[in-house]
């Protein structure tokens, strides 16, 4: 980042009004930030990204602001492209309101959601991540259970619904001490504390809504142990209704697809996974009645090695190559060599096994084959299987094999 560390303070209009969206400003400096052409103004609107809360997006004078970052004073905004205007200049700006309205409902849900984690478990946050379609908040208490998120979900709505004023506001030392604060403040002199009634009292450089109600509501998606603590991602406000249109959507197709009301989905869901687990042991017993015929079926058709050892060498295209282990397998249990091979996409796949006899490491075997085209493979004396990048090889591994057993 190009700038001068000896400039003049920008003034901060988001901490005056959060809901002020247009404002004009003078230019105070030009600069690069990551390569993209940036200016400092006198006075801002655009919040710059900071405790966790991402930056405003907007317009300067029609272009485009990417990014807002503070340094030493300065509010830099990160721009599309050049803008004519320099310093001394006038421009006019116009903050995303959308967005700037969205990041102050997570931004405050998630102080009313850790002052509820803390009243009602003693749950400290330890960090807090704020994403664009979801946010994460660490507590310092493992293994939740479902009560205890349900019992600190409704305190933080009640805390919403209560429609308390939110107040925002620097203030010094005596205030500081008479204030219950949730965390102490990070920063020394003049401390920024956002107040949601007598709720919550935290130090904070973020926007906020003027009254808890605007945050709308606050449900929590999915909590799982995370280090030593508890991740919770949650939503809060349109994000909220989104997600709870999305899932409703889905929740409605699965209950006309499953010929059930909604209510009755989770039995429903069951019994079509218990059916399910039936239907797939069935199928498992008669693929294991076919692998057995047709492994009867290719040593009857197939050669001898030494004489009396029934030898399978054969390839398929296109064949599973669980399928060819369980002939090898069928083949190996009757006494039996198997030498067998299939074309799977771009690769050659090998299964070769054996019974008794003869005394021969079959992973060995497999190994050495394989090397033809380049691959890779192992397993055990009686049972190996591997795979190589040149199918168009598969003929050769298997005639090599059947050599080095013939010898």
């Amino acid at each position: 980042m190009k700038m001068n560390k000896e400039t003049p303070r920008t003034r901060l209009l988001y901490y005056e009004d959060p809901r002020q969206m247009r404002f004009s400003a003078t230019v105070l400096k030009r600069g690069e930030v990551g390569g993209q052409p940036a200016v400092v103004l006198d006075r801002t609107a655009f919040y710059p990204e900071g405790g966790g809360q991402p930056a405003d997006r907007g317009v300067l004078d029609g272009v485009r602001v990417l990014d807002v970052r503070r340094e030493s004073g300065d509010v830099w905004h990160v721009l599309e492209r050049d803008m004519p205007a320099g310093p001394g200049e006038e421009v006019t700006g116009m903050v995303d309101w959308e967005r700037r309205f969205d990041f102050m409902q997570q931004h405050h849900g998630q102080h009313l959601l850790s002052a509820a984690f803390e009243d009602v478990l003693g749950a400290k946050t330890l960090s807090v991540h704020m994403g664009e379609k979801t946010c994460t908040l660490d507590v310092d208490r493992p293994n939740l259970t479902e009560k205890e998120v349900t019992d600190v979900l409704e305190r933080a709505n009640f805390m919403v619904w209560s429609n308390v004023p939110v107040h925002a506001r620097f203030v010094d030392e005596e205030e500081l001490k008479r204030l219950s604060l949730r965390n102490p403040p990070k920063v020394s002199g003049p401390v920024r504390i956002v107040s949601a009634g007598e709720f919550d009292h935290s130090p904070c450089g973020g926007t906020h809504p003027l009254r808890t109600g605007e945050v709308g509501m606050i449900v929590i998606l999915r909590h799982e142990r995370h280090k030593r603590g508890t991740r919770v991602e949650f939503v809060c406000g349109k994000r909220a209704l989104t997600e709870f249109l999305r899932r409703n959507e889905r929740l409605l197709s699965a209950s006309m697809l499953t010929g059930t009301g909604w209510d009755m989905l989770p039995e429903r869901v069951r019994q079509l996974r218990a059916s399910g687990e039936e239907a797939n042991k069935a199928l498992r017993r008669m693929k294991e009645r076919l692998a057995e015929r047709e492994a009867d079926e290719l040593l009857l058709s197939g050669e001898r090695l030494s004489g009396e050892i029934p030898l399978v060498c054969r390839a398929w295209e296109h064949r599973p190559v669980d399928e060819l282990k369980r002939i090898a397998e069928r083949i190996s249990e009757r006494g039996g060599v198997a030498l067998l091979g299939t074309m799977e996409g771009d690769a050659a796949k090998l299964v070769f096994a054996r019974g008794s006899r003869p005394d021969v490491n079959m992973s060995d075997l497999l190994k050495e084959c394989i090397k033809i085209a380049g691959g890779k493979g192992g397993g055990r004396p009686h049972l190996a299987q591997g795979s190589a990048p040149n199918p168009q090889r598969l003929g050769d591994m298997l005639e090599h094999a059947k050599r080095r057993l013939s010898q």
